[in-house]
């Protein structure tokens, strides 16, 4: 039951959406920036980021194997999917790459502890962040 609950209550920070005004990025932005300034911070990615990891730590152990792995995939997908985002541009692209095993398990072990995925929290920011202004916008998804 609890990774039901915060799977639903959180998916929509894993993966993210365009927002009712098809603006790219602008549901990210809203779920993602923690102060509602318009942007966000590495600190808002990194408390997100830490949100994200305890909802699909299902064992609670501090890390994620590859089953929890595979059921964080598939909710990140469906999400996708579920809110039209197939297909919408780069942006969307490095946000769910910066979500992957590949992407955040640092030491190669196929896990990623708690403090891997955190310490990616940067290098996501920097993907994301594509006119280097340090903060991101909706203008960071767009073309």
């Amino acid at each position: 039951m609890k990774r039901t609950f915060w799977t639903l209550a959180l998916v929509s920070l894993v993966s993210p959406a365009l927002a009712e005004n098809q603006q790219p990025g602008a549901h990210f932005i809203e779920n993602w920036d923690l102060d509602g300034d318009g942007a966000v911070s590495l600190e808002d990615i990194t408390t997100r980021r830490g949100d994200v990891f305890l909802t699909f730590d299902a064992d609670e152990n501090g890390v994620l194997d590859a089953e929890e792995y595979v059921f964080f995939d598939e909710a990140r997908a469906n999400d996708m999917e579920n809110n039209g985002e197939q297909g919408n541009g780069n942006g969307m692209r490095r946000a769910s790459d910066g979500m992957t095993l590949a992407f955040n398990d640092i030491d190669g072990n196929g896990d990623v502890s708690r403090e891997e995925f955190l310490a990616r929290a940067g290098d996501w920011m920097a993907l994301l962040d594509r006119n280097g202004d340090g903060s991101v916008t909706t203008a960071d998804f767009g073309r």
